[in-house]
């Protein structure tokens, strides 16, 4: 993929760093792999917001994606396709006996390669075995945490984990974050790097571009008054009057340390922060 900048034709464009999609192949997605997904406005079942900022955006459908590739045999790629529901591409598969996937698409995989899955399959990028079959230094994505439940982890446009080292049955990897984490050994992992690596460099121009992703404006607490928000209030421009910021409950936030699952603690070696 690669970037397309405009000439300031207008306010909005003058900044816009946008993709030229030129690594998609078809506009047409596999219909059989389609799936309805209607719009929640960040409302929960009961119809509160427990989440901000979300409504409106252009329609989407769901793209059905396998993250196990627990299928095996060899597929061959038959196109590269646009996902709006994901930051990476995704890869249309089809399988000898004829049966379609969708997968996230690795970086450099292309129309007639082949992918395949299991233990002895080739160290090549789209491949997926387990991790305790993988050589040290290996890079990796869609990695799995519990086996057989499908990836979980480094599926995010352009993101890489790495393989550290092998022991009793588990595999030392390096996450994206710098987190240094054991996995069981049986998890499986998919070789290469995640597609679209100059997602993080696009700049959306104007609030449009936000809208129709279906995010709403989100208003500062300082810019409220203070029977809306903790920060709110004061003269003018003022600061949010308090050692540390605060969520419009009074809760801690920006930089608060929420992680509360401590049985799994004891497979982190190194924390993203102790970098």
């Amino acid at each position: 993929m690669g970037l397309k900048e405009y000439k300031p034709t207008s306010p909005g464009r003058r900044d816009t760093v946008a993709d030229d999609y030129k690594d998609i192949t078809t506009n047409k997605p596999e219909k059989s792999l389609l799936a309805p997904l209607s719009k929640k406005g960040g409302r929960n079942n009961r119809g509160r917001i427990t989440v901000r900022h979300r409504g409106g955006g252009h329609k989407r459908r769901y793209r059905i994606v396998d993250f196990k590739r627990d299928k095996a045999g060899t597929a061959t790629v038959m196109s590269i396709e646009y996902d709006p529901n994901r930051s990476a591409r995704i890869a249309l598969v089809l399988f000898e006996d004829g049966i379609k996937r969708y997968i996230v698409a690795p970086n450099g995989v292309t129309v007639g390669d082949t992918v395949a899955s299991g233990d002895d399959v080739p160290v090549t990028t789209g491949n997926s075995r387990p991790l305790g079959t993988l050589p040290t230094g290996t890079l990796i994505h869609n990695v799995e945490v519990t086996p057989g439940k499908g990836g979980q982890m480094v599926k995010s446009a352009g993101a890489v984990a790495q393989v550290m080292a092998h022991e009793s049955g588990y595999t030392l990897i390096r996450l994206p974050s710098g987190e240094m984490r054991r996995l069981l050994s049986n998890c499986l992992a998919t070789v290469g790097q995640v597609s679209n690596l100059d997602h993080k460099n696009e700049k959306l121009g104007k609030a449009g571009r936000n809208r129709h992703r279906g995010r709403r404006p989100s208003v500062r607490g300082s810019a409220m008054n203070p029977d809306a928000h903790p920060h709110g209030g004061g003269e003018g421009r003022s600061g949010i009057g308090m050692p540390g910021p605060k969520t419009p409950w009074g809760q801690p936030a920006l930089g608060k340390r929420t992680r509360r699952n401590k049985k799994t603690n004891k497979f982190i070696l190194r924390r993203r922060y102790d970098r």
